[in-house]
Order: C-alpha cells, then sequence, then structure tokens
C-alpha cells in the first residue's frame, strides 16, 4: 500500500513545475496522497498554479486564492479545503516566504527598512502559525504540518540576509507549535526541512545565488547540489504514518553540505 494511502492534505506554496513545493506535491502524488491546493490572488497567479498541477497529472484539481497574510482567508480556505477532504486534513505543507530583492544583495542587509524587515517576518514564518492555528480544529486524529527552511537561518549567507532571518523565525516558530500541538493530545506534528539551493523563482532572487550553486557542489560531502524529488521524498516521510516520532525538528536535504565546517 502507498505510504499516503487514505491521507488528505493541503499543499500551499506551489509557483510553479520547478518549486520545492511542486516536487513535494509530485512525491506526495506517487505515494497516493490526495491534495488540495492554494494560489496567490489574481488570475495570473491561478493560471500559473493550475498549470503546474496539471503537470503533475491531477484532474481538476482543487484550487482556491489565498493571501496567506489575511488570518480570516486562511481560516476560511482551510474550512474548505476540509470540507472538500471529508471533514479532515491529514497534513499541511507550508512552502512559502517572501522578502524584498532589493535587500537581497550582498553588503545591503544592514540598510533593510522596518517595512521590509516585517513583511519578511509576517509571509514567511508568521503564516505557520496562522495556518496551524486554522488546521487545528480539522485535525483531530493527528496530522503533520511541514515547512521549508533553508541552512541562512543559522549561518550567514552572504546576500540572503533578512530572509535568513524570517527562516530563524520559522524554525523557532515550528518548535513551540511542536510542543504545543503535541501535547494538546492531538498528536499533530511540526517539523521544517531545511532544503539545499534549488533554482525557484524565490531562489533567484537572492544576490550571489549561483554562487551558492558552485559553493555547495564543491563542499558538500556528496559533491552536488541535491534534486528537488529529494526534498519531496524526505515531506512523504515527514508527513507519513512512518515519522510518528518525530516532531519539532529540522531535517536537512541538503547533499551534508550542513556538517561542513571548512
Amino acid at each position: 500500500m502507498p505510504l499516503m494511502s487514505g491521507k488528505k492534505g493541503l499543499v500551499i506554496g506551489i509557483a510553479n513545475d520547478r518549486s520545492y513545493a511542486w516536487h513535494i506535491a509530485n512525491s506526495l502524488k506517487t505515494h497516493g496522497a490526495e491534495m488540495m491546493f492554494t494560489n496567490l490572488p489574481g488570475e495570473k497567479m491561478e493560471r500559473r498554479v493550475r498549470s503546474a498541477v496539471e503537470e503533475l497529472g491531477i484532474a481538476d484539481p482543487w484550487i482556491q486564492p489565498l493571501d496567506a497574510t489575511d488570518d480570516d482567508a486562511v481560516a476560511r480556505v482551510f474550512a474548505q479545503a476540509a470540507e472538500h477532504a471529508g471533514g479532515r486534513l491529514d497534513f499541511v505543507v507550508h512552502s512559502i516566504a517572501f522578502a524584498d530583492k532589493t535587500w537581497l544583495e550582498v553588503g545591503r542587509f544592514l540598510e533593510t527598512p522596518k517595512a521590509a524587515y516585517l513583511q519578511a517576518m509576517e509571509v514567511s514564518a508568521y503564516t505557520l502559525l496562522s495556518m496551524a492555528r486554522a488546521a487545528r480544529p480539522f485535525m483531530t486524529d493527528g496530522g503533520s504540518i511541514l515547512a521549508m527552511t533553508y541552512y541562512g537561518a543559522e549561518k550567514v549567507i552572504p546576500g540572503y540576509n533578512v530572509m535568513g532571518v524570517a527562516k530563524a523565525a520559522l524554525e523557532c516558530t515550528c518548535r513551540y507549535l511542536a510542543a504545543e500541538l503535541g501535547r494538546a493530545g492531538q498528536g499533530i506534528r511540526v517539523n521544517t526541512i531545511s532544503g539545499g539551493p534549488l533554482k525557484t523563482l524565490s531562489a533567484m532572487g537572492v544576490g550571489g545565488f549561483s554562487t551558492m550553486l558552485d559553493h555547495v557542489a564543491a563542499k558538500s560531502p556528496l559533491g552536488r547540489n541535491i534534486e528537488g524529488g529529494e526534498v519531496g521524498d524526505t515531506a512523504v516521510w515527514l508527513l507519513s504514518d512512518l515519522s510518528t516520532g518525530v516532531t519539532g525538528q529540522t531535517i536537512y536535504v541538503d547533499a551534508g553540505y550542513c556538517t561542513i565546517g571548512m
């Protein structure tokens, strides 16, 4: 039986068929999961997400617009998704982040204005909290929540700047959520995957991204960059019943790069 057979959940953050969320959805589909999706508001964004989901071979997918910074919209869309899924959600994938690329340049962190700083924190970190709150009523039999992070949350990556600060907040949010949701008697788990650099729309906005790819390929124990499917397969493990004892963790899928000191 496929690992995710009978599991139903919401995948948030597909931008195109190169995004981490797409690779996660692809692996989930391979293992039998049933998924629902969201897109940023607007016809253009809907077309982009619908096209990417169709690449997965999912006919007539459930897709709803969502402004993740609007708590009321988050609660409404999660309730609609749960209703579509028969009253429950087994998993949630949070794969969204944003920072104004003006400030994602080497040497510009000090110049980051307050508005840009707070926007990055809201979109990239706070939304995990709001989505967990919205998902909880529909995870009465347990569930798994997964978010995407990056090594720049704990070490300085030139050009990652305020996004690194936001990812650090995301990882800490994961731990506090894991503690509360695990002890609430519902058995909800919350984890993050720290994926290595991958050519996505958001990653290309980071100054010096090509240098990151070259450095990881040269320094990582596996001597290469990762493939999106490797993150997808790790996500399946974290969202499936094979990892029921794992929560509050950051799992690195970066060809071992995080283990190297020099």
